[in-house]
């Protein structure tokens, strides 16, 4: 059984090990006592009126010490019981051997003060006062049982008045610094709570880094690590593990900068080729260990890549909003020229025209679309009703989809933007509209549940000739079609589009005709 008994939530592990060292010293007071006794018999003032009681209460005494000692060791409950218990043992032990030595002349006395303010201190505070009231009641016994019995001077009892009096001054006493001590005990205790949970944060953080960390000693050994710096030396790396043995060029470098000790930064290339920027951090002392960092080259590259293609990203949007409008203009303009035109050729340049404003119309709105792939806005949409309004839309812009599409059993509720969801299915429904053949249900659309977690998958496919293998890896790529009138950015938007709903779109390798799978968060129907 442990120190900290469930059943006593206020003995803590200091209290126990407090009442330990009591203990201890209550058992070494007894055994002083009985080799006084045994050992000098009345030549010292022990025991001057009555040596054979003062043997038997030092003997009783010494195995009542044994026998808490032994408790401690091996039942340690009930804390508050045990400490009064031990109390009022000394209290009544010392009060007889001082009876026995003939009072408080003895000296005795003074071991009854040690034991008011050791159980104070003991006990953190509690019940001080009561073991204190608890000396002072036996000292007056003993002193009126004394004037009863022997010959007594009167002012005996004023100076066990005073020791009572002192009893009570060094119970208050106790008292107080077991506040202060509690206070401080608990104080120490919430620190280090906090100091722990700071070291755990520290170490998650250093481990879940996406840079290497290592830390160095002066003599070239690792004492801390996280995982990444492994994976980016390509090599394993434990404590106590000497540098050289995880990376030669990198253990001549941390020496040569050891001569400067000034924060320094410079390039490292693996055997691969790899480049690795290093970064090294001297110790705050003379001596102590050093800091190094270890930031992959090629991931700052493309991070720089990503932020360089946002913001090209938002100049193509605003530069495609801004081409609308003289676009427009120009697309009117051919307009009429056709209609008045009354030369042939002349109905043809201004058709070519038309036709290739169209065309630069459509990339424009491609291009827009990508502007909204962060303005998504999930909610729940209810397949079977979302998908009636999308099959009547299309079939205004094409009638031979309401033969042509056809709808799979099953209905599921799915997460996701419904601007996003039509017009990634429009992207999809007309690209199998346009290479399957004329039959009624070319084109299958199907909901269901997905295998994977809680996600649902939307499929859709034709009956085509399907994807080339060898087109297969760039289907999504931005401006790769194989229409003539294409702006080959249809597909790459729906991915888009899905990845920003946290979503996923795929090709899957199944035949005949292409099959495209979305896959997205929701539940089958309620």
């Amino acid at each position: 059984m442990s120190a900290a008994d469930p059943r006593q939530p206020d003995a803590i592990d200091s209290f126990w090990r407090s009442l330990w060292f009591f203990s201890i010293y209550r058992l070494s007071v007894a055994i002083l006592f009985l080799a006084a006794a045994l050992i000098f018999g009345d030549t010292i003032s022990l025991g001057t009126q009555d040596a054979h009681l003062f043997g038997r209460v030092a003997a009783f005494y010494l195995l009542a010490a044994a026998g808490f000692l032994a408790s401690l060791l091996l039942r340690p409950r009930y804390f508050n019981f045990q400490l009064s218990v031990q109390v009022a043992a000394d209290i009544l032990a010392l009060t007889v051997m001082m009876f026995a030595s003939g009072g408080q002349k003895s000296g005795i006395a003074v071991l009854l003060l040690v034991v008011v303010a050791g159980a104070g201190l003991v006990g953190q505070g509690r019940m001080t006062l009561f073991y204190a009231a608890l000396a002072s009641v036996a000292m007056l016994l003993e002193e009126s049982w004394r004037a009863l019995t022997r010959e007594a001077d009167p002012a005996d009892f004023v100076r066990t008045g005073m020791i009572c009096i002192a009893f009570f001054g060094t119970a208050i006493i106790a008292r107080l610094l077991a506040r202060r001590v509690v206070t401080n005990e608990n104080l120490a205790r919430e620190r280090g709570r906090q100091l722990d949970e700071q070291l755990r944060i520290s170490e998650r953080i250093i481990r879940d880094m996406e840079d290497g960390v290592l830390v160095v000693d002066a003599g070239g050994h690792v004492r801390l690590q996280n995982p990444r710096a492994g994976e980016m030396l390509d090599a394993p790396v434990r404590e106590g593990q000497g540098l050289a043995a995880v990376s030669t060029s990198l253990s001549e470098r941390f020496f040569h900068w050891q001569q400067q000790q000034v924060e320094a930064i410079e390039m490292l290339r693996r055997q691969d080729q790899h480049q690795l920027r290093v970064r090294y951090l001297p110790a705050a002392e003379s001596g102590g260990h050093s800091l190094i960092y270890l930031e992959d080259m090629e991931r700052i590259r493309a991070q720089a890549q990503q932020m360089k293609l946002a913001a090209l990203g938002r100049l193509t949007a605003n530069m495609a909003h801004e081409i609308r409008n003289p676009l427009a203009a120009i697309s009117h303009a051919a307009e009429l020229l056709a209609e008045e035109a009354r030369d042939p050729l002349h109905q043809r340049l201004a058709g070519i025209i038309h036709d290739n404003t169209q065309r630069l119309n459509r990339l424009v709105t491609e291009v827009l679309e990508l502007g909204r792939r962060d303005r998504a806005q999930p909610e729940v949409l209810r397949w079977s009703g979302f998908l009636a309004g999308f099959l009547d839309e299309l079939a205004l812009h094409d009638p031979s989809s309401a033969r042509r599409v056809r709808v799979g059993e099953g209905d599921v509720d799915l997460h996701f933007d419904r601007g996003h969801l039509y017009r990634v299915l429009w992207n999809l429904v007309a690209n199998a509209l346009r290479h399957a053949s004329a039959g009624d249900g070319a084109v299958r659309l199907q909901a269901r549940l997905s295998p994977i977690g809680a996600a649902v998958e939307l499929l859709v496919s034709d009956d085509g000739p399907g994807v080339e293998e060898a087109s297969r890896s760039q289907v999504f790529e931005p401006f790769f079609t194989t229409h003539g009138a294409g702006t080959g950015l249809g597909l790459y938007i729906a991915r888009e589009l899905c990845e920003a709903n946290g979503a996923s779109l795929e090709l899957l390798d199944e035949a005949p005709g292409a099959h495209f799978r979305i896959r997205a968060e929701g539940n089958p129907c309620r």
